[in-house]
């Protein structure tokens, strides 16, 4: 028998696809929940009345799920990138006020990445983004860089076993363009998206080489189009680059 077959695993799966389900989703009802996870509906009821008593999803008014306190406080301990983001919070607050701009850090989880800390531009139009959010690396700016600190081995790997969906007309979804344009952010320690997730929306990122604190990671700026010109990235680079030194030699870090 497999560990899937096994029916206390089986739940415990079942559990974790119900909270990453609603996390990404933001709520779902009792019937999109039993659809979309191919839940058994004779099981599914006892299933999310468990996890709703014990906290980790709740209810509305209109009986939608969605996640509950219980997987925040969980969530609040977790620890594995604690010391990279406490030390880059300054930094970045410093690169926002110096560029106007919103300033990202985010680590890599397969093919997305995942924002840990944001510094929100001061201008009223910027991009909607939250700690925790995830968007696909192949077509963001700090995604590119956090696969380009793979082995290219690796990299190929992910790239080639991918869904690269297009989001844009700008996006690329060949595996094979995509694997060249990792390669050459490798080689300049810096990757772009020009309008490549979103029309009118571009980033520059760095990748910090935080392979020996146990995670990859990368900074950002992110701009609307429109306010950036004809120099950019050219005129970012150089102060996000900075950052980037600053950070890993807080972080303990040789330098590169």
């Amino acid at each position: 028998m497999s560990m899937t077959e096994s029916g206390g695993v089986k739940s415990a799966i079942r559990v974790l696809h119900v909270l990453e389900h609603l996390a990404e989703t933001g709520d779902a009802s009792f019937s999109e929940l039993a659809s979309a996870l191919e839940l058994p509906k004779s099981s599914a009821s006892a299933l999310l009345a468990t996890l709703e008593s014990s906290g980790w999803i709740e209810r509305d008014a209109q009986r939608r799920y969605a996640v509950g306190l219980r997987a925040w406080q969980v969530g609040q301990r977790f620890r594995g990138h604690a010391s990279i983001t406490a030390h880059a919070r300054p930094l970045m607050d410093a690169l926002s006020e110096q560029t106007g701009e919103t300033v990202q850090l985010a680590r890599l989880d397969g093919m997305e990445n995942v924002y840990i800390a944001i510094s929100q531009s001061a201008n009223p139009m910027r991009l909607a983004s939250s700690v925790g959010m995830r968007l696909p690396s192949h077509a963001t700016g700090i995604g590119k860089a956090l696969l380009s600190q793979l082995d290219p081995t690796e990299r190929a790997r992910r790239v080639t076993g991918a869904s690269l969906r297009r989001l844009t007309a700008h996006t690329i979804t060949d595996p094979e363009r995509l694997l060249v344009v990792l390669s050459e952010a490798a080689m300049a320690d810096a990757a772009t998206d020009d309008e490549e997730y979103l029309e009118g929306c571009r980033c520059v990122a760095v990748p910090l080489h935080t392979a020996a604190l146990g995670v990859e990671t990368a900074l950002s700026v992110t701009a609307p189009a429109f306010r950036t010109g004809s120099h950019w990235p050219d005129d970012v680079l150089p102060l996000l680059r900075t950052a980037a030194v600053q950070l890993r030699t807080r972080l303990g870090l040789t330098r590169r």
